[in-house]
């Protein structure tokens, strides 16, 4: 009875310990090279956003900022 026991907690401190090992992290995410205002020109952009100009990028990214600003939207 009481090997049995001994092998019975032997068991669960064993499950208990491998439960908390801790795998390496690594960071495996594919890396954009590609600029964000650098995309394919399709029929789907934005009218007056043209593809490969950062200015206009960040223009178009601001008027949909403030589209979305529930505050000018109200006034």
């Amino acid at each position: 009875m009481k090997r049995q026991l001994i092998i019975v907690l032997c068991a669960v401190l064993a499950g208990g310990l491998a439960a908390c090992g801790e795998r390496p992290q690594t960071n495996v995410t594919k890396r954009n090279v590609q600029p964000p205002w650098d995309a394919a020109a399709d029929p789907f952009v934005v009218p007056g956003w043209k593809s490969g100009d950062q200015a206009s990028w960040q223009a178009q990214m601001t008027q949909r900022a403030q589209s979305q600003n529930e505050y000018l939207r109200t006034n």
